[in-house]
């Protein structure tokens, strides 16, 4: 019972950090490149998690687990950050933040696949209602012509990639521990990363807005580092499909910050889907195991 709770409150702190994620990559690729942005955010965030790796004395994880960390680092080091960068060039962070409501279905899928979780049926019920909202909302929006459909095919494939990251890194938290599962997942793809953040590198960077270097900031130490560090934590302790629900309770958090920082407007629809996503995500949580 205190696993499982000590799971639930780490998922939640990781949800609240997370929800920051998108605002930030938003405020950074108004003047920083995708691509950019994507590799910088790994590598700092790399160099921070290699810093804490040599200063705790951790082992280096073994070779049956460097494919896991691969997949880890496909999803979360640079598939979602990368789609949600690119996606944020054609939608604004309010209308993104909506899709996230579909990631706890994923996550819980990838869970019984990669994980050998097995909810009961009707969490899948309430989670495919949940994610119904989010994919109603979406293509209402794409049929009216008031959003941009390639932004929306970006937030779905990053929304795809990030749920088996997280199961992927949830089984491994098991063996290996939070926030090291996140740090070697980094390390893992540092090689590649830092030199095409190099390459991509603009030329000057006097055109750049304090608020960008604040949204690069942001994803490279929370949202890239510390975040996981509660999040695998809370999936590892409490289950990936059960505490992988609380991502629902995300956007509402996230259209704040959208709100509050990028002065989005955050419509009635955006907030029902919302309700209507967090609503599932409480039934769902009754079934999850």
């Amino acid at each position: 019972m205190e696993k499982t709770a000590s799971g639930w409150i780490s998922g939640f702190i990781g949800v609240l950090i997370f929800a920051g994620s998108l605002p930030a990559t938003r405020a950074a690729v108004i003047d920083l490149e995708p691509v950019f942005v994507t590799c910088a955010r790994a590598s700092i965030a790399a160099l921070l998690g290699l810093t804490l790796l040599l200063a705790w004395r951790q082992r280096r994880p073994d070779k049956s687990q460097i494919p896991s960390l691969a997949i880890i680092a496909l999803g979360v080091v640079v598939g979602f950050p990368l789609l949600t960068a690119l996606a944020l060039r054609h939608i604004s962070s309010a209308h993104s933040i909506v899709f996230l409501g579909m990631l706890p279905l994923c996550t819980a899928a990838f869970g019984v696949l990669r994980g050998g979780e097995r909810p009961r049926p009707a969490f899948w019920l309430f989670a495919l209602l949940g994610s119904a909202f989010v994919v109603g909302y979406a293509l209402s929006n794409g049929m009216r012509g008031s959003a941009s459909m390639q932004g929306d095919l970006l937030m779905l494939g990053a929304i795809i990639v990030c749920g088996l990251g997280y199961a992927e890194g949830a089984k491994l938290s098991r063996k290996l521990g939070g926030w090291q599962v996140i740090s070697w997942a980094l390390v893992l793809a540092l090689p590649v990363m830092l030199p095409l953040g190099l390459y991509t590198m603009p030329a000057s960077f006097a055109g750049v807005g304090t608020s960008a270097w604040v949204g690069l900031a942001y994803v490279s130490i929370f949202s890239m580092l510390i975040g996981f560090m509660f999040w695998y934590r809370g999936l590892a302790l409490g289950g990936i499909a059960a505490v992988g629900q609380l991502q629902l309770l995300q956007p509402f958090f996230g259209l704040g910050l959208a709100a509050l920082l990028l002065h989005e407007t955050v419509s009635w629809a955006m907030l029902i889907v919302t309700l209507g996503a967090v609503i599932c995500v409480a039934s769902a949580r009754r079934f999850a195991a």
